[in-house]
C-alpha cells in the first residue's frame, strides 16, 4: 500500500504528460494549413483563419478572390516553404498562445515565376478541448503588394505575326493598314435601306447582318459601327463604298495578300480562332480574340509565324503607382522565307484563265519548290477578312469548284508518265538501248487473257520501235509490252524507288501517289495500262516534276524543298539509273519537241529550246467510246534546267489535248526565261 502511495505522483506526471502531448502544435497547424494552400484548397484554409480575419473579409471574397487571381494568372507549381520552430520558441508560442512562421511562396505564372517571403501569425483561439490555433490573414498572404490594397492587373502586348516572303523577299502575306469599313448609323440618310443594300453588294455580306450589327445594345446613332476589313488594293470597291450615306472607317493593321487568288490555295489566310480549335490546342496557347491560320501556309507554319504575347502581372495603388510582379516578354512571330516564285506563280494562274488544273513548277537540279498552283482559286483577302456564308456556298456550288486545292491531289498522268517506265525499264534491264520491238498497226493484245482489250498508238512506225523513238512518239504499245515483259514484280519495285506508296517528303501535306487500288499489278491489262500513265496509276504534279530529277541529275530522284533556308539539292532516291542512262532520256525528251514525229511540237520554238513530255489521261468510263481528258505536259528549258514546269489543264478534249497544254507551258518559259 505505500509503494502505491509513493507512486502516486509520478503517475499523476504521466497524465499530466500525456495529456498535453495530445494539444495540437501551431507547427502542425501551420503544417496543414500550408498543405490546402499548396492544393488550392481555398475553403480549407479560410476555416483556418482567426476571428479578426473572417470578420474582416468574408469567405466568398476570401476564397473566390484566390480563385480568380490564381486562375487569371495561371498559377501552378504552387510551393511554399516555411521555418520551423525551435524548441525554445515553441514553448514560448504555446504558453503566449501566437507563434511566428516566416515563410517563402514559389509558384509559376503566366508572366513566368513569382517568389516572395512573408511572415505568419498563428493565435490560439477558444477555451480548453475547444482550443485551436488559427492563422491571422490579410491580403499579403497573396501577393505582399496588395497587403494595404491594389488592384492586380494583367496587360498584354500581341506579337507581330510573322510575314511570308518568296524567294526575292517580297511578302506573300504581310501585315498592313487596311480599312475597317463601317457606318455611322444617323448618317445613312433619307433612305437608309437603298444605303445598306449598297453596301451589302459591295462588302459582300447581307443585309440581315449589317442590321444584326446595327442592332447590338451598345450602338448609338452617332457612334462607328464597325462591319468588315478591306484591303488598301481594293482602292475601286472603297471609291464606291464612300459614296454611300454613312460609310466610313478606321484604320487598323490586318493580314493582307498581294497576290490574290494565284497563291490563294498556297498561301492561306487566317481567321479567329474558333470554340472547336480552342478544344484542339494546348490550354493557355490561345485565347477566344486571336488570330489563328487557317489554311495553307499560314496554317503549316502557325507556330513559328503567331509569336508569344508579352504579359506582366501588375499592382497598382490608388495614387497610380505599379509594381511589376512577373513579366514575360513579347515574342513576335518569325517571317518565313519560301522558295516560291510569286511572280512565276502569278504567271503560271494567269495562264489557266479560269480553267481548272494544277501545276508546279521546280529548279530541278536543286529542288526548290518555286509555283504551286490550283485553278480557279479564292482571294485570301476575302476569306481572312471575313467571307459572308452566302459567298462561302456560292463558291462550294461552283462547278469547277474553286475551294479544291488541286496540287494536294493526285491524278492519272498520261503519257508523262512514260520516261518513269523507261527508267525502271532502263535500270532493271529490259530495255535495253537502241534495241527495237517489232510493232505493228495500231492497236496490240496479249492473248485470251485479256478478251477483247486492246492498246491503242496514235501512229504507227516504220520499223522497230526502240526506246527513245517510244518516247518521241509516245508510243502506248511499246510500253505497255515492256512492262508484261518485266513482270508486276520488278515493275512495282521500280515504281516504289520512284517514291509511289509512299509518303511524300515534303513539308507541305500532298498526297500520296498511288499505284493501284490495292498497291498491286497483278492484272496484266492494269500493268500493261499503267505503263503509260492511265489504268489506277495517280500521283500530284509536284510529284510527277520530281520524277524528272533522276533525268538531270545523273540519276538521282530528289526531295522537294519549300523553305529558302532548307538544304538544296537533297537526294530522296539515289542512283535509279545511271548518267548515260539518263542521257538517253534527256535527248529523248529533247526530241519529243524537236523531231519532226514528236508529240510536243507547239514547243518547238526560235527563241528558246525547250525539252519535256506531253500526256493525255483519259477519264472515260469502262464501256465508254470518250470521255472528259485532261492535258499535261512537263518542260524544261533544254540548256539552263533551272525550271520545270509540270502542269495539268482538265477538259481539254475539244481544245487540242495536250497540245493545249503545251502551248501554255510554252509562253510561260519563254516569258520567263
Amino acid at each position: 500500500m505505500k509503494k502505491i502511495i509513493a507512486l502516486l505522483p509520478f503517475l499523476l506526471l504521466l497524465i499530466v504528460t500525456a495529456c498535453s502531448n495530445d494539444e495540437v502544435t501551431p507547427q502542425e497547424r501551420f503544417d496543414q494549413y500550408v498543405k490546402h494552400w499548396n492544393e488550392h484548397e481555398f475553403n480549407e484554409m479560410y476555416s483556418m483563419s482567426t476571428t479578426v480575419s473572417t470578420e474582416k473579409y468574408a469567405k466568398e471574397d476570401y476564397v473566390e478572390r484566390y480563385k480568380k487571381i490564381y486562375g487569371d494568372i495561371n498559377v501552378n507549381n504552387l510551393n511554399i516553404t516555411y521555418e520551423k520552430l525551435s524548441e525554445e520558441k515553441m514553448e514560448t508560442a504555446m504558453e503566449k498562445g501566437t507563434a511566428q512562421f516566416p515563410f517563402s511562396v514559389e509558384m509559376k505564372t503566366i508572366a513566368g515565376p513569382i517568389t516572395f517571403d512573408y511572415k505568419a501569425t498563428l493565435i490560439k483561439e477558444g477555451e480548453e478541448e475547444d482550443a485551436n490555433w488559427f492563422v491571422k490573414w490579410d491580403p499579403g498572404f497573396i501577393f505582399p503588394a496588395i497587403k494595404d490594397g491594389g488592384e492586380i492587373g494583367l496587360p498584354t502586348i500581341n506579337p507581330e505575326r510573322g510575314e511570308i516572303l518568296d524567294r526575292n523577299n517580297l511578302p506573300i502575306a504581310l501585315n498592313d493598314t487596311v480599312h475597317n469599313v463601317g457606318i455611322v448609323p444617323g448618317k445613312l440618310g433619307s433612305k437608309p435601306e437603298q444605303a445598306k443594300q449598297k453596301i451589302s453588294d459591295l462588302l459582300g455580306m447581307s443585309v440581315e447582318s449589317i442590321n444584326n450589327h446595327l442592332d447590338a445594345g451598345w450602338v448609338e446613332p452617332d457612334l462607328f459601327v464597325p462591319l468588315k476589313k478591306v484591303p488598301k488594293s481594293e482602292e475601286k470597291k472603297l471609291n464606291q463604298l464612300w459614296e454611300v450615306n454613312g460609310v466610313t472607317e478606321r484604320e487598323v493593321t490586318g493580314r493582307v495578300y498581294p497576290h490574290g487568288e494565284s497563291l490563294g490555295h498556297l498561301v492561306g489566310f487566317t481567321g479567329p480562332v474558333t470554340a472547336e480549335e480552342l478544344e484542339d490546342i494546348d490550354s493557355g496557347t490561345y485565347s477566344a480574340n486571336d488570330i489563328i491560320g487557317k489554311r495553307g501556309l499560314e496554317l503549316l507554319y502557325e507556330e513559328k509565324l503567331r509569336g508569344e504575347a508579352g504579359v506582366k502581372i501588375t499592382v497598382t495603388k490608388e495614387n497610380g503607382e505599379e509594381t511589376v510582379l512577373a513579366e514575360k516578354p513579347v515574342k513576335h512571330g518569325e517571317d518565313v522565307v519560301t522558295t516560291i516564285d510569286a511572280d512565276l506563280q502569278k504567271r503560271i494562274y494567269e495562264s489557266y484563265d479560269g480553267e481548272s488544273g494544277t501545276a508546279a513548277a521546280i529548279h530541278p537540279k536543286t529542288g526548290e519548290t518555286l509555283a504551286l498552283v490550283s485553278s480557279p482559286s479564292f482571294n485570301s483577302n476575302e476569306m481572312g477578312f471575313g467571307i459572308s456564308q452566302s459567298r462561302r456556298e456560292e463558291l462550294q456550288s461552283k462547278p469547277k469548284q474553286p475551294l479544291l486545292n488541286r496540287f494536294t491531289s493526285t491524278y492519272a498522268p498520261g503519257s508523262t508518265f512514260k520516261p518513269i517506265t523507261a527508267a525502271i525499264g532502263l535500270h532493271n534491264g529490259t530495255i535495253v538501248p537502241g534495241e527495237g520491238v517489232e510493232i505493228n498497226g495500231l492497236t496490240w493484245s496479249n492473248g485470251e487473257g485479256w478478251g477483247n482489250y486492246q492498246v491503242r498508238r496514235v501512229s504507227e512506225s516504220n520499223g522497230p520501235v526502240d526506246v527513245t523513238n517510244a518516247l518521241v512518239r509516245s508510243d502506248n504499245i511499246y510500253f505497255a509490252m515492256k512492262a508484261v515483259e518485266m513482270g508486276s514484280d520488278k515493275y512495282v519495285n521500280g515504281l516504289k524507288q520512284f517514291g509511289f506508296a509512299k509518303d511524300f517528303p515534303f513539308e507541305y501535306p500532298v498526297e500520296k501517289s498511288t499505284i493501284s487500288s490495292n498497291g498491286k499489278l497483278k492484272d496484266e491489262v492494269l500493268l500493261a495500262d499503267t505503263s503509260y500513265g492511265q489504268g489506277e496509276i495517280q500521283m500530284s504534279a509536284l510529284h510527277l516534276a520530281m520524277a524528272y530529277t533522276p533525268f538531270l541529275n545523273k540519276g538521282n530522284l530528289l526531295k522537294p524543298t519549300i523553305l529558302a533556308e532548307a538544304e538544296k539539292s537533297q537526294v530522296w532516291q539515289e542512283q535509279l539509273i545511271t548518267g548515260e542512262q539518263a542521257t538517253l532520256i534527256q535527248d529523248a525528251l529533247r526530241n519529243v519537241v524537236a523531231a519532226p514525229n514528236g508529240t510536243a511540237k507547239k514547243a518547238h520554238i526560235d527563241e528558246l529550246a525547250i525539252s519535256g513530255k506531253t500526256g493525255t489521261a483519259e477519264l472515260k468510263k469502262s464501256g465508254e467510246e470518250s470521255g472528259a481528258e485532261n492535258g499535261w505536259f512537263v518542260g524544261y528549258p533544254t540548256k539552263d534546267q533551272d525550271l520545270l514546269i509540270s502542269m495539268m489543264i482538265e477538259n481539254t478534249e475539244d481544245k487540242g489535248g495536250s497540245g493545249y497544254t503545251v502551248e501554255k507551258v510554252t509562253e510561260i518559259l519563254k516569258a520567263v526565261k
